[in-house]
Protein backbone atom coordinates (compact mmCIF):
# COMPACT_ATOMS: atom_id res chain seq x y z
CA UNK A 1 0.00 0.00 0.00
CA UNK A 2 2.76 2.61 1.07
CA UNK A 3 4.47 1.79 -2.37
CA UNK A 4 1.21 2.66 -4.39
CA UNK A 5 0.52 5.67 -2.20
CA UNK A 6 4.10 6.79 -3.06
CA UNK A 7 3.85 6.01 -6.93
CA UNK A 8 0.67 7.91 -6.85
CA UNK A 9 1.92 10.97 -5.27
CA UNK A 10 4.93 11.25 -7.83
CA UNK A 11 2.59 11.06 -10.62
CA UNK A 12 3.07 14.17 -12.65
CA UNK A 13 -0.34 16.91 -12.74
CA UNK A 14 -3.07 16.12 -15.21
CA UNK A 15 -2.99 17.84 -18.03
CA UNK A 16 -6.35 19.85 -18.03
CA UNK A 17 -5.33 22.64 -15.64
CA UNK A 18 -1.86 23.07 -18.25
CA UNK A 19 -4.38 22.98 -21.10
CA UNK A 20 -6.70 25.55 -19.36
CA UNK A 21 -3.67 27.59 -19.10
CA UNK A 22 -2.47 27.84 -22.87
CA UNK A 23 -5.99 28.35 -23.49
CA UNK A 24 -6.16 31.25 -21.41
CA UNK A 25 -3.37 32.77 -22.99
CA UNK A 26 -4.88 32.13 -26.44
CA UNK A 27 -7.88 34.07 -25.61
CA UNK A 28 -5.70 36.88 -24.17
CA UNK A 29 -3.41 37.20 -27.44
CA UNK A 30 -6.85 36.87 -29.63
CA UNK A 31 -8.88 39.02 -28.30
CA UNK A 32 -5.94 41.87 -28.09
CA UNK A 33 -5.21 41.60 -31.65
CA UNK A 34 -9.42 41.76 -32.36
CA UNK A 35 -9.37 44.69 -30.23
CA UNK A 36 -6.09 46.75 -31.88
CA UNK A 37 -8.18 45.76 -35.29
CA UNK A 38 -11.26 47.59 -34.16
CA UNK A 39 -9.34 50.54 -32.56
CA UNK A 40 -7.70 50.98 -35.61
CA UNK A 41 -10.44 50.59 -38.12
CA UNK A 42 -12.65 52.69 -36.06
CA UNK A 43 -10.44 55.46 -35.75
CA UNK A 44 -9.14 55.49 -39.34
CA UNK A 45 -12.91 55.80 -40.16
CA UNK A 46 -13.27 52.98 -42.80
CA UNK A 47 -15.68 49.96 -43.18
CA UNK A 48 -16.18 50.00 -39.39
CA UNK A 49 -17.70 53.36 -38.89
CA UNK A 50 -19.87 53.00 -41.84
CA UNK A 51 -21.28 50.07 -40.07
CA UNK A 52 -21.29 51.69 -36.52
CA UNK A 53 -23.61 54.35 -38.18
CA UNK A 54 -26.20 52.21 -39.97
CA UNK A 55 -26.42 50.21 -36.58
CA UNK A 56 -27.18 53.33 -34.52
CA UNK A 57 -29.65 54.33 -37.19
CA UNK A 58 -31.30 51.37 -37.11
CA UNK A 59 -31.46 51.52 -33.15
CA UNK A 60 -33.14 55.18 -33.68
CA UNK A 61 -35.86 53.98 -35.33
CA UNK A 62 -36.51 51.49 -32.78
CA UNK A 63 -36.97 53.58 -29.97
CA UNK A 64 -39.40 53.99 -27.73
CA UNK A 65 -40.32 55.96 -23.82
CA UNK A 66 -40.86 52.49 -22.87
CA UNK A 67 -38.03 50.51 -24.35
CA UNK A 68 -35.61 53.08 -22.61
CA UNK A 69 -37.24 53.08 -19.56
CA UNK A 70 -36.54 48.57 -19.58
CA UNK A 71 -32.81 49.12 -21.29
CA UNK A 72 -32.03 51.58 -18.24
CA UNK A 73 -32.51 48.97 -15.97
CA UNK A 74 -30.39 46.40 -17.82
CA UNK A 75 -27.49 48.95 -18.56
CA UNK A 76 -27.51 48.67 -14.54
CA UNK A 77 -26.16 45.37 -14.81
CA UNK A 78 -23.14 47.04 -16.18
CA UNK A 79 -23.02 49.88 -13.69
CA UNK A 80 -20.33 50.58 -11.57
CA UNK A 81 -22.46 50.76 -8.33
CA UNK A 82 -23.47 47.05 -9.07
CA UNK A 83 -19.97 45.98 -10.78
CA UNK A 84 -18.66 46.69 -7.67
CA UNK A 85 -20.57 45.11 -5.15
CA UNK A 86 -21.19 41.76 -6.85
CA UNK A 87 -17.26 42.38 -7.17
CA UNK A 88 -17.46 42.41 -3.13
CA UNK A 89 -19.56 39.63 -2.38
CA UNK A 90 -17.74 36.90 -4.68
CA UNK A 91 -14.52 38.06 -3.15
CA UNK A 92 -15.60 37.82 0.32
CA UNK A 93 -17.15 34.07 -1.47
CA UNK A 94 -13.65 33.17 -2.62
CA UNK A 95 -12.28 34.45 1.05
CA UNK A 96 -14.42 32.29 3.02
CA UNK A 97 -13.39 29.39 0.60
CA UNK A 98 -9.97 30.38 0.84
CA UNK A 99 -9.54 30.33 -3.08
CA UNK A 100 -6.74 33.10 -2.49
CA UNK A 101 -5.37 32.17 -6.61
CA UNK A 102 -9.69 33.17 -7.58
CA UNK A 103 -9.67 36.10 -4.88
CA UNK A 104 -5.86 37.23 -7.03
CA UNK A 105 -7.61 36.63 -10.22
CA UNK A 106 -10.95 38.32 -9.51
CA UNK A 107 -9.03 41.35 -7.98
CA UNK A 108 -6.96 41.83 -11.48
CA UNK A 109 -9.59 41.09 -13.38
CA UNK A 110 -12.26 43.85 -12.30
CA UNK A 111 -10.47 46.14 -10.73
CA UNK A 112 -7.50 46.33 -12.76
CA UNK A 113 -9.70 45.93 -15.99
CA UNK A 114 -12.05 48.97 -15.37
CA UNK A 115 -8.36 51.27 -14.32
CA UNK A 116 -7.75 49.76 -18.26
CA UNK A 117 -10.81 50.81 -19.81
CA UNK A 118 -10.37 54.58 -18.32
CA UNK A 119 -6.83 54.84 -19.84
CA UNK A 120 -8.18 53.49 -23.07
CA UNK A 121 -11.13 56.12 -23.29
CA UNK A 122 -8.08 58.54 -22.15
CA UNK A 123 -5.90 56.96 -25.38
CA UNK A 124 -8.42 56.80 -28.12
CA UNK A 125 -10.77 60.47 -26.60
CA UNK A 126 -13.46 59.04 -29.41
CA UNK A 127 -16.32 61.32 -29.16
CA UNK A 128 -19.91 58.88 -28.61
CA UNK A 129 -22.79 59.27 -30.75
CA UNK A 130 -24.06 62.38 -31.74
CA UNK A 131 -26.64 63.64 -28.14
CA UNK A 132 -28.77 65.53 -30.07
CA UNK A 133 -30.60 62.04 -31.90
CA UNK A 134 -31.23 60.43 -28.48
CA UNK A 135 -33.65 60.75 -25.46
CA UNK A 136 -30.50 60.73 -22.95
CA UNK A 137 -27.19 62.32 -22.84
CA UNK A 138 -23.74 60.82 -22.09
CA UNK A 139 -20.55 62.40 -20.82
CA UNK A 140 -16.96 61.07 -21.65
CA UNK A 141 -15.40 59.33 -24.47
CA UNK A 142 -17.15 56.04 -25.89
CA UNK A 143 -14.22 53.75 -26.98
CA UNK A 144 -14.49 51.04 -25.81
CA UNK A 145 -17.78 50.97 -23.52
CA UNK A 146 -17.52 51.06 -19.91
CA UNK A 147 -20.90 49.30 -18.56
CA UNK A 148 -20.10 46.40 -21.58
CA UNK A 149 -16.86 46.12 -20.33
CA UNK A 150 -17.52 46.13 -16.48
CA UNK A 151 -19.90 43.13 -17.74
CA UNK A 152 -17.48 41.04 -19.62
CA UNK A 153 -14.85 41.72 -16.86
CA UNK A 154 -17.35 40.55 -14.04
CA UNK A 155 -19.36 37.71 -15.22
CA UNK A 156 -17.36 35.87 -17.38
CA UNK A 157 -14.19 36.06 -14.22
CA UNK A 158 -17.85 34.73 -12.28
CA UNK A 159 -18.08 32.08 -15.03
CA UNK A 160 -14.37 30.98 -14.69
CA UNK A 161 -14.61 30.49 -11.10
CA UNK A 162 -17.93 28.76 -11.18
CA UNK A 163 -16.49 26.66 -13.89
CA UNK A 164 -13.84 25.76 -11.71
CA UNK A 165 -16.32 24.62 -8.88
CA UNK A 166 -18.59 22.96 -10.25
CA UNK A 167 -17.44 19.32 -11.86
CA UNK A 168 -20.63 18.71 -14.65
CA UNK A 169 -20.08 19.97 -17.93
CA UNK A 170 -23.79 20.97 -18.06
CA UNK A 171 -23.13 23.41 -15.01
CA UNK A 172 -19.74 24.92 -16.70
CA UNK A 173 -21.81 25.22 -19.71
CA UNK A 174 -24.77 26.91 -18.11
CA UNK A 175 -22.11 29.38 -16.69
CA UNK A 176 -20.51 30.80 -19.76
CA UNK A 177 -24.09 30.56 -21.34
CA UNK A 178 -24.87 32.91 -18.38
CA UNK A 179 -22.11 35.04 -18.51
CA UNK A 180 -22.36 35.56 -22.24
CA UNK A 181 -26.30 36.30 -21.99
CA UNK A 182 -25.54 39.11 -19.31
CA UNK A 183 -22.96 40.50 -21.13
CA UNK A 184 -25.37 40.64 -24.60
CA UNK A 185 -27.70 42.23 -22.96
CA UNK A 186 -25.98 45.23 -21.30
CA UNK A 187 -24.29 45.69 -24.85
CA UNK A 188 -27.77 45.34 -26.70
CA UNK A 189 -28.69 48.42 -23.90
CA UNK A 190 -25.90 50.70 -24.76
CA UNK A 191 -26.28 50.88 -28.11
CA UNK A 192 -30.28 51.58 -27.62
CA UNK A 193 -29.46 54.08 -25.21
CA UNK A 194 -27.22 55.65 -27.68
CA UNK A 195 -24.47 55.54 -25.36
CA UNK A 196 -21.82 53.66 -27.74
CA UNK A 197 -21.11 52.64 -30.96
CA UNK A 198 -21.34 49.06 -32.41
CA UNK A 199 -17.40 49.14 -32.66
CA UNK A 200 -17.44 50.39 -28.87
CA UNK A 201 -19.69 47.92 -27.56
CA UNK A 202 -17.22 44.71 -29.81
CA UNK A 203 -14.61 46.73 -28.77
CA UNK A 204 -15.14 46.49 -24.46
CA UNK A 205 -15.72 43.06 -24.85
CA UNK A 206 -12.98 41.97 -26.85
CA UNK A 207 -10.65 44.02 -24.64
CA UNK A 208 -12.33 42.63 -21.45
CA UNK A 209 -11.34 39.02 -22.67
CA UNK A 210 -8.38 39.60 -23.39
CA UNK A 211 -7.76 41.35 -19.97
CA UNK A 212 -9.33 38.29 -18.37
CA UNK A 213 -7.32 35.70 -19.69
CA UNK A 214 -4.40 37.27 -19.12
CA UNK A 215 -5.00 38.02 -15.30
CA UNK A 216 -6.56 34.32 -14.71
CA UNK A 217 -3.71 32.60 -16.74
CA UNK A 218 -1.40 34.95 -14.40
CA UNK A 219 -2.64 33.86 -11.08
CA UNK A 220 -2.62 30.56 -12.67
CA UNK A 221 1.34 30.84 -13.30
CA UNK A 222 1.70 31.97 -9.64
CA UNK A 223 -0.20 29.60 -8.36
CA UNK A 224 1.95 26.66 -10.20
CA UNK A 225 5.37 28.72 -9.48
CA UNK A 226 4.64 28.27 -5.39
CA UNK A 227 3.30 24.98 -5.52
CA UNK A 228 6.43 22.72 -4.36
CA UNK A 229 6.21 19.35 -5.79
CA UNK A 230 6.02 16.17 -3.94
CA UNK A 231 8.39 14.79 -1.75
CA UNK A 232 10.14 11.43 -3.20
CA UNK A 233 9.15 8.38 -1.09
CA UNK A 234 11.47 7.94 2.06
CA UNK A 235 13.59 4.64 2.02
CA UNK A 236 12.23 1.81 3.73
Amino acid sequence: MNGDAARKTSLPPPRRPVLLLVLGVALAAGMAWAFGWIASESMAGRLVSTADEAVAAWFRVQETPGLTAVMQLVTGLGSMAWVTGITLIAALGLVWKRRWYGLLALGLAVPGGMALNVFLKTLFHRPRPVPELWAQIFSGYGFPSGHTMAATLLYGALAVLACGAINRGRGRMGACVGAGALVGLVGWSRLQLGAHFLSDVIGAVAAGLAWLGLCFAAADILRRCRVRPPLPPSPR
